[in-house]
Formats: C-alpha cells, structure tokens, sequence
C-alpha cells in the first residue's frame, strides 16, 4: 500500500471518529498533510502485538536478591494479538504459574488458549502443572508443536508423565481443563495469524524449533534454544529477515561457550546480535539467560549489547514489549 493511500484511509478514519457526517475536504483543511503523515506513524501502534516476559531463565530456575531485576523463572512469553484480543502462550517454564494467576484474576475469556512448545525439555514444560486456567473444567487448552507433524506420536504422554503419582498429585486427566494436542506443519494459519515453524540444532538437528508470527503488518521471530555449532545458520537468518522483533537465545558468553559449554544446544548473546545484524531486524531482546548470570553481570553484557545493536534488550520478567 502506498503512502498516498494510507493517508487517505487515515483520513476516512479520522472522518469517522470526529463526526459521520464530516467530508474530505474539511477534515482535509483541519490536518494538514504533515500531521497526517505525522498521524499515520502514531496510528500503526493500533492493533498491535503485544509481547511479555514471564520466564526468562534457561535450565533451571533461580532465587536470590542478585536475581530480582530479571528475574529467576524459566522460559514463558504471553503474545496478546490486540485486534482480536488473543493471547497465545510460547513454552510452560515455572514462569507460567504467574500467567496463568493473572488470565484467572483478570478473568480473560477465551475458548481455547494455545501454548506453543519449542522443544519439550524441562525447563519449558516445567511448570505446567501449575498452570490454573488448565484446572478450569469450562476452558479449552490447545498443546501446539509446530513444525512437528508426523515427528511427535505422543504429545498428550510428555505432559502426562511428569504428572503421574510418582512425580505430582494430580494427574493430568484429573486436571479439569479440555486438552487438544495438535502436530502441525512448517506453514499454518492458526486463529487467523500467519505462523511458520523452523528446525533449530539443539544437541541435533530438529531439537528445538523457532518461530515467526506475521500479524496486522507486524512480524516477531522467536529463536531459543539453538546452537551454531559450524557458525551462523543462514537459514535463520533468512527465517528472521526483516523481523520487527527478533526473540534469540542468549545463554552464553564467547569465552564460556568456547571454553565451557559447546554441545550444550545453546548459543551466544554475540551470535545473537550477529543474527540481528545479517537479519536486519528493527528489535532484538536476549533471552534464556543462564542462572549463573546475576543482575550486574547481565547488566553488563546488555550494555555490550547495546553498543553494537543500540535496539536492544536483555529479557527481563515483567517487560512488555508492542511490536
């Protein structure tokens, strides 16, 4: 759409807000063409998707006053599609217990609220079990594995095992909540956004999988759990091409990948700006940080950040973020 036609359209939008029956030509008079073009930059905060953080950590959650500025649990990000007002749900850490506190509080009514799974490890499954909409005997759960189909045979057995006697005390089926499970392919429309599904290398190829939702004009990558084990995968970056935001794990430092924790499935914060500069993304934010990174130390590795990719963030619990 060109920029001529998105003024006029903001025009016939303002008409209808002012009064139904003004015309063009005094709304024209009104605004000037600049504080149109002006008009037309605010106007695309409208409808926007809306991303938060609840879990921010990787492997396993953390405690601790050198923890509280980004806080200490594992992996959970809520996206709130604001022309629909539908909020879908990216990995189960210990950080979807709050979630799931604040769609009970808040008393969000929605049929079915899907939770997309990047991979299956612990610490993004986790806190499931805890999650209070799924003890709602009137709510719909979706368990969505993207990229999966035919690869998974036993979706609804992950979630049911860390849930038997042995382990919890109340088993899944007891929950309450109606559980749908679906595998779904690479490309797929769900609930009207356009989602596409990319396998990752997490200790082998296709163990863990990225994101991107494209949605009201705005598109927003997520790329966790990954590791370049023979440099930077074009792939991905052609996955994140142009993304407004880009999502990207972030573990490790240079020094303690290559000295340390190679083969781990994880990469490096470095790598992820690399990621962000050969994508050309608008928003990068680090997340998975590993629970040996304190406040200060995170604090410190935000700034290198910043001064390579100056739109960029450190994940923290809490952050809200419109793409």
């Amino acid at each position: 759409m060109c920029k001529a036609t998105k003024i006029n359209l903001l025009i016939v939008r303002l008409q209808i807000c002012i009064s139904p029956g003004l015309q063009f030509s005094f709304v024209n008079k009104l605004f000037s063409i600049d504080f149109l073009k002006i008009l037309l930059i605010f106007s695309k905060t409208f409808y926007k998707v809306k991303v938060k953080f609840y879990g921010v950590r990787g492997s396993l959650p953390v405690c601790g006053r050198e923890f509280e500025k980004y806080g200490g649990n594992t992996t959970c990000i809520k996206i709130l599609r604001e022309k629909v007002n539908r909020i879908a749900i990216l990995d189960a850490g210990t950080g979807i217990r709050k979630l799931g506190k604040e769609i009970i509080e808040e008393g969000v009514n929605q049929h079915i609220i899907n939770i997309v799974f990047s991979h299956f490890h612990w610490d993004h499954i986790q806190g499931f079990p805890f999650f209070l909409p799924a003890y709602n005997p009137n709510q719909k759960i979706g368990i969505l594995a993207l990229g999966r189909r035919g690869k998974v045979h036993d979706l609804k057995g992950i979630f049911s095992q860390q849930m038997q006697e042995e382990y919890f005390p109340i088993q899944m089926e007891k929950m309450g909540a109606q559980f749908d499970f679906f595998s779904y392919g690479d490309q797929e429309v769900i609930q009207g956004a356009f989602v596409k599904s990319i396998p990752q290398f997490h200790k082998r190829f296709g163990g863990s999988y990225g994101f991107r939702l494209d949605d009201e004009g705005v598109s927003l990558v997520v790329c966790t759990d990954l590791e370049y084990v023979n440099g930077i995968d074009p792939a991905i970056v052609e996955f994140a091409k142009d993304a407004d935001l880009l999502i990207h794990d972030g573990q490790f430092t240079t020094e303690e990948y290559q000295n340390k924790f190679k083969g781990y499935g994880h990469c490096t914060w470095e790598q992820a700006v690399e990621v962000a500069l050969q994508a050309n993304v608008k928003k990068l934010i680090i997340t998975h940080h590993d629970p040996d990174h304190n406040d200060d130390f995170l604090d410190d590795l935000e700034k290198k950040c910043q001064k390579i990719f100056p739109n960029s963030l450190f994940a923290k619990e809490g952050m809200e973020i419109l793409v």
